[in-house]
């Protein structure tokens, strides 16, 4: 399976940008999707999650309320809406897919088998 990111580059604060994560040779139906992010100097963090049934999805308090995880299953495609952001949220963000990630585990990056190459986001002040 591979994923590619899109979307990324520079934002403004308190604007919005929209990431996708198109799969090919693999579905994003039944497995669970997660976008997460690498700030310069950090670790790579959770942002955002869902299940492989889709019945639940999990957002880092960093983001909640800002961004929404979304799907389209025709276009095999995932969406990472950002809104009001912030020079905080300027990172690289990964899209993963995870074929047997059970609900317990979605914030946990070991449990995604594919990921996307990233994609830069960069918030202006």
């Amino acid at each position: 399976v591979q994923l590619v990111e899109s979307g990324g580059g520079l934002g403004q604060t308190g604007g919005p940008l929209r990431l996708s994560c198109a799969a090919s040779g693999g579905t994003f139906n039944n497995a669970g999707v997660a976008w997460l992010r690498q700030r310069p100097g950090k670790e790579r963090e959770f942002v955002a999650a869902r299940s492989r049934t889709g019945g639940y999805t999990y957002y880092s308090d960093a983001v909640k309320g800002r961004f929404t995880l979304s799907r389209a299953n025709a276009k095999n495609t995932v969406y990472l809406q950002m809104n009001s952001l912030k020079p905080e949220d300027s990172a690289v963000y990964f899209c993963a897919l995870g074929q047997r990630v059970i609900t317990s585990s979605l914030r946990n990056d070991a449990a995604y088998d594919f990921w996307g190459q990233g994609a830069q986001v960069t918030v202006s002040s």
